[in-house]
């Protein structure tokens, strides 16, 4: 296969004159794709066990409220935990087209690079991902890999993450699509911004995250950042122990699944398989929900 070729930067088909713009935003329909990071997983709802909310939601949640009254909003996420780029392409893509966004987001590779793959060979698949679901008209949102040079691990691809964040950006030039950097997002260096396994946000990073997108679509929201308190020092025992205990809890069981060939993912379903307004949101009679619903 030959290099993805690189164009010149375009703005996405939205992107252009949001904040000042009536209505605060063009969307209707969002329709969310990728793996644990969009699922949301860091970010559990205590109302809703086994939910995850994350930064899809939040941002979901901010676009229905800023929707002009009288006018549907619906959110879609097909999201699962633990896929890899293939199973992405093969599981959601066609389902998300038939769904007919106009904003759709997708994460995917992350997964692929944590397991060696070589990142040139993943922006390809990546590129036939995005390719398809620009096709449809849709603003297309990317999301690159934050910087990992902090984190115990997987500090060590961070060159491979850096390569693979390149191709995003030349990916996204190829399909006019947008990018939400992460790898810019400084604020994500902070320990408090990851779950306890360090593999996930915490729902502080997801929060900082949905931020973020919606700065990078141009949307004026009430999302404001927040400020954590910073993590008490460690003594050098505190910051091994610590080790050992998210070794023995986490790492662990993750190696244990790899050699084993199984995912966390294995067996689910998305969390949110049709478009559907959000809780507290009138949804309109005759919407492809209502429709879907009652089949």
């Amino acid at each position: 296969m030959s290099p993805l070729t690189n164009t010149a930067d375009s703005e996405p088909p939205h992107a252009e004159g949001h904040a000042s713009a009536e209505p605060a935003h063009p969307w209707r329909r969002y329709v969310a794709v990728g793996d644990s990071f969009t699922e949301g997983i860091g970010d559990p709802d205590p109302e809703r066990p086994g939910y995850h909310r994350g930064w899809a939601d939040h941002l979901a949640e901010e676009l229905a409220r800023l929707t002009p009254a009288g006018e549907e909003f619906s959110y879609a996420s097909l999201a699962v935990r633990g896929k890899l780029m293939d199973q992405i392409r093969a599981d959601q893509i066609d389902p998300a087209v038939e769904l007919a966004p106009d904003l759709v987001s997708i994460c995917a590779g992350g997964n692929d690079i944590l397991r060696r793959a070589d990142p040139d060979e993943t922006a390809l698949h990546l590129d036939d991902a995005v390719g398809r679901l620009a096709e449809t008209g849709a603003t297309v949102l990317l999301f690159n890999v934050p910087d990992i040079k902090e984190t115990p691990v997987l500090a060590r691809i961070r060159g491979r993450v850096a390569i693979y964040n390149e191709n995003i950006r030349t990916v996204a030039a190829r399909h006019h699509a947008v990018v939400a950097d992460m790898w810019s997002l400084k604020d994500l260096a902070r320990p408090e911004m990851w779950a306890p396994d360090r593999l996930h946000f915490s729902p502080v990073g997801h929060h900082t995250i949905a931020a973020m997108a919606l700065d990078t679509l141009g949307v004026e929201h009430e999302l404001e950042p927040l400020s954590p308190k910073r993590a008490a020092p460690r003594t050098w025992r505190e910051a091994r122990v610590d080790d050992a205990r998210w070794a023995r809890t986490h790492l662990v069981p993750w190696v244990g699944r790899r050699l084993r060939g199984v995912s966390s993912g294995d067996g689910m379903q998305p969390k949110r398989p049709l478009p559907a307004p959000l809780f507290g949101a009138d949804m309109p009679h005759g919407s492809d929900y209502t429709e879907h619903a009652a089949d």
